[in-house]
């Protein structure tokens, strides 16, 4: 079945099906929907692997006008999809998603955001009608609301280390801290509105990571999932942790503080064909580690069930060039 989509002008189209390696069935038959949709800084590409269907896996291949992408959100509720161009320095929205992808109906663009004061973005995070980008090289986080006339920037705050990562953790905002082991947190970040420097509430390590850089938190399970890209000159250095009851341990640990190794669980190792994990999302109902890695292979996208550990084979690895960034949906 070929679909097409249209981005900003330009027509899109299927390409080859999901390449799984082990477990075809990881997070089939659950959902009426399920999708991965993942961003590239080697083409700008946006694909999507539909997992809706038991008896394969659907790929579409989304082309932006961008050349490198690397931040990405969908929101179900709003049938909107947010990407971050690190080529084009803008923040875009794009409507109609679900429509477009099942009847290939023509995709609009809406609240295009040129955004010159961005430098090297990153992760994004969504909460409500407000979105926040991580800035990597001005080390900014930028929030933007959702209005009628699209996207409005309602604050830039300037932040004391280096950004990658942030998801949102209820109200509180967590971010890695890159080039580090470290996890920062903003509690009830959106409560602040002034511009300017703004100071982590909390700041504490994550024993075993060298570099941390991805993120994820699941509310039903209570997980916390931080990658580690290790060394990023070496593509086979690479690890994710999973921190099991992950508020209560957080809470534990006072600001400066070490979260031990101990209470989490470590994947790495030259059968996971982790080198440099920069991003990570879960889906509660399957079990299942999404990790987008950049330097093995030049690309990959690796699945894990979330009781691996060690030096775990991953279900799923399918080669993806510049493989930045993920984000799972799924609906029943």
């Amino acid at each position: 079945m070929k679909k097409y989509f249209l981005y900003s002008g330009l027509l899109l189209s299927t390409l080859t099906l999901f390449n799984c390696s082990d477990d075809d069935d990881v997070v089939e038959g659950r959902f009426d929907r399920a999708e991965l949709y993942v961003t590239s800084t080697a083409s700008g590409d946006i694909t999507v692997y539909d997992f809706s269907d038991d008896d394969q896996v659907e790929t579409t291949t989304l082309t932006t006008l961008s050349t490198s992408n690397e931040g990405i959100e969908y929101d179900g509720d709003t049938d909107e999809l947010f990407v971050a161009s690190r080529s084009a320095l803008n923040l875009s929205v794009f409507t109609d998603v679900e429509a477009t992808i099942e009847s290939g109906a023509v995709a609009a663009a809406t609240g295009i955001t040129a955004t010159a004061a961005f430098n090297s973005p990153r992760a994004l995070a969504i909460n409500g009608d407000n979105v926040v980008v991580a800035d990597n090289g001005t080390n900014q986080l930028f929030v933007y609301t959702r209005t009628s006339n699209g996207l409005q920037l309602r604050n830039t705050f300037d932040i004391a280390f280096d950004l990658w990562g942030v998801e949102f953790v209820g109200s509180d905002l967590y971010a890695v801290v890159d080039n580090t082991s470290d996890l920062a947190i903003f509690t009830n970040f959106l409560s602040n509105t002034t511009d300017g420097s703004l100071a982590a509430t909390k700041q504490i390590t994550i024993e075993g990571i060298v570099r941390t850089h991805g993120i994820a938190y699941d509310a039903q399970d209570d997980l916390l999932i931080m990658t580690d890209v290790g060394l990023a000159s070496s593509d086979t250095d690479g690890a994710y942790h999973v921190i099991d009851n992950a508020l209560s341990q957080i809470a534990g640990v006072a600001n400066g503080g070490t979260l031990a190794l101990s209470s989490q669980t470590r994947v790495a190792g030259s059968n996971t064909f982790l080198g440099n994990p920069i991003d990570v999302d879960y889906d509660t109902e399957s079990n299942t580690i999404f990790i987008a890695e950049i330097a093995n292979g030049g690309g990959r996208v690796l699945a894990f069930d979330v009781a691996q550990s060690g030096n775990a084979n991953p279900a799923i690895n399918n080669m993806l060039a510049g493989c930045s960034s993920l984000d799972f949906y799924g609906n029943d």
